[in-house]
Order: structure tokens, then C-alpha cells, then sequence
């Protein structure tokens, strides 16, 4: 009887500890690289910092994205997949948010100083989440994650 007194006791004493170990990672999005919460996190960060130029959905803001404009430069592309950024790996992405798009023929500033590491990525889990599995699996192949 006391052991079992003895048990029940420690128990009891244990039991809040249970949930104490380590933290669980969150599931990334079946297929994708990012999690649920990265493109939540994304969606924020896009639609303050990016979508004026590229639209609240990625979806861009002009159908001739390829079209000059009277200035020479480009406008943005949309980021939904329907345009180029598949064609680039993530650490090409993030360059171009570090650096902007004006070396490129572009009028994109640079956020460099302006996002952090995690901004970028929640970012670029926001529009990649707008791309179809097809684009997707494509820029996996063609070295998305390198």
C-alpha cells in the first residue's frame, strides 16, 4: 500500500511535466519545403513589403510583365508561378530580395537591411504556396533548394 501511495504521489508530481520535453517541429506542408505558419508569417510580410509591386496574391499587377515600359526598365513579375521565379533556386531568390532587381533591368530596391533571414523565407513560402504542384516539382528539378 505505501508503494503504491508512494507511486500515485511521484505521479502526480510528474505528471505536468509530461509536455516539458523537446519542443515538436512543425509539419512542413506535404511536398513543400515550409510550414503552415511560414506562409501566415509570409503573407504579412508580402502583402506590407511586396504586394504593391507584385500584387496581394503574387499574381503581379500588369498582364505584359515582359513588356518594357517607357522608362526601359521592367515591370515586376508576378510571383504565382505563371512567370520566371520558379526558374531560380531559393538562394537566387533571396539574393534578389537582398540586392533587388535593379542590377537586373529592374526597379526593385533591395531589403537587405529591411527583412530579416526568417522574413525572406515566410516570404518566398507565401508566393510558392500560389504555385501549382507541376511548378513546384519543376523547381525542385531544376535545383530549387540548392
Amino acid at each position: 500500500m505505501k508503494l503504491t501511495t508512494d507511486v500515485l504521489i511521484v505521479s502526480l508530481f510528474m505528471l505536468p511535466l509530461a509536455g516539458c520535453g523537446e519542443k515538436q517541429t512543425e509539419k512542413t506542408v506535404p511536398g513543400r519545403w515550409y510550414t503552415p505558419s511560414q506562409v501566415d508569417s509570409g503573407r504579412d510580410v508580402f502583402r506590407t513589403h511586396c504586394a504593391s509591386c507584385h500584387g496581394m496574391n503574387a499574381e503581379g499587377t500588369t498582364r505584359d510583365w515582359k513588356k518594357t515600359l517607357p522608362d526601359g526598365s521592367y515591370p515586376p513579375p508576378p510571383l504565382d508561378g505563371s512567370a520566371h521565379a520558379w526558374h531560380h533556386p531559393k538562394s537566387m531568390l533571396k539574393r534578389t530580395i537582398d540586392r533587388g532587381g535593379i542590377p537586373l533591368g529592374g526597379t526593385m530596391p533591395g531589403f537587405a537591411n529591411k527583412l530579416s533571414d526568417a522574413d525572406k523565407d515566410a516570404a518566398i513560402a507565401f508566393f510558392q504556396s500560389h504555385w501549382k504542384d507541376n511548378i513546384y516539382q519543376g523547381w525542385i528539378k531544376r535545383g530549387g533548394l540548392e
